[in-house]
């Protein structure tokens, strides 16, 4: 057991206050990812500033139609508010495959979003990696990586972000608020993961001392949605694929329509390249096959999860196809 801080705050400018205040701190919510990874020797807070107390928790409407969601708010509680129930039914759906019963009842909407890759190679520290270790290597590139990604990875990481609630998310254009030492700010969803690069170890967008305290969802009239995971077993597993679909059909054309890819990158891939192949065209299996196929062009897999690539565009297909008959 290695000693640490508590500090247990009442208000977001005393969790930035104590965050401040004590290096090497972790802001902590629900922890169910962040425990884990201390009980492993992956993280190492010094001091835990405890933000369950904050008035982060309600799910309120916005003057536009939207939804404003606190960043402490319960993944169970948001999967079952009747506003995602109906509006924003795939975001319900993605929580609801995300965990078990009792991860939901602890799991936040922000620690939700700021989990980390469950790739072996980073959750055991008796093996170099380079998100856990920078410039240490990443053997998953050569070794087990049958799960791992396939878009938009770089010789230095492949791993691939777990979240099913954040695929979600970006299918529906959500924006993440954020606040810290220079005040508050708004970060696209599409955006606020990153791709490995050479910095593996920077996983958001997210400057030092910033606290999610909010997410966003614009309104979505007139709209349907699904979300789709394939995983080895039938529950408590991550994606090996995942799609979040948003789609809106009008007189037998594609109005609108937006696609998200889970356990494919590192952070929820949207497809913007089938999108804009959707948009105006019929809606049939053949428009929906080609869409899918000009985004998944770019993959690039390992030697043992090409299958993946295959999959997921099938599963979009499927899944395109079942929103364009049920909007008919």
């Amino acid at each position: 057991m290695k000693p640490f801080g508590y500090v247990r705050a009442a208000t977001t400018a005393e969790a930035l206050a104590a965050y401040a205040a004590a290096p090497g701190a972790h802001f902590l919510a629900g922890g169910t990812n962040l425990v884990d990874l201390m009980k492993l020797g992956v993280a190492e807070p010094r001091t835990l500033v405890d933000v369950r107390g904050l008035p982060l928790d309600s799910v309120d409407a916005t003057p536009d139609g939207g939804l404003l969601v606190g960043a402490t708010v319960r993944n169970s509680d948001l999967a079952a508010h009747p506003a995602v129930r109906t509006r924003y039914r795939a975001l319900s759906q993605a929580l609801l495959a995300g965990a078990s019963g009792q991860l939901r009842n602890t799991a936040t909407t922000g620690g939700n979003l700021l989990q980390r890759t469950r790739c072996g190679y980073f959750q055991d520290v008796g093996k170099p990696c380079n998100k856990r270790e920078p410039g240490s290597g990443c053997p998953a590139v050569e070794g087990h990586h049958r799960d791992l990604a396939v878009l938009g990875h770089s010789p230095h990481c492949v791993a691939t972000h777990p979240s099913d609630m954040a695929v979600a998310l970006a299918a529906f254009g959500a924006t993440v608020r954020a606040e810290g030492p220079d005040g508050p700010r708004s970060v696209p969803v599409t955006s606020f993961h990153r791709l490995p690069g050479d910095r593996p170890d920077v996983d958001t967008e997210l400057r030092p001392g910033e606290l999610i305290t909010a997410v966003e969802l614009p309104p979505a009239p007139g709209v349907r949605s699904v979300y789709r995971k394939v995983r080895d077993r039938s529950s408590y597993a991550f994606a090996l694929v995942s799609v979040a679909a948003v789609l809106a059909v009008e007189d037998g054309r594609i109005r609108h329509a937006a696609l998200a890819f889970g356990g494919l990158a590192h952070r929820p891939w949207r497809a913007w390249t089938a999108e804009e192949r959707l948009l105006g065209a019929p809606a049939t299996a053949a428009v929906f096959e080609q869409a899918a196929e000009a985004e998944l062009d770019a993959a690039q897999p390992l030697r043992d999860n090409a299958f993946k690539v295959r999959l997921a565009g099938d599963l979009a297909v499927r899944v395109l196809t079942g929103l364009a008959g049920g909007a008919a």
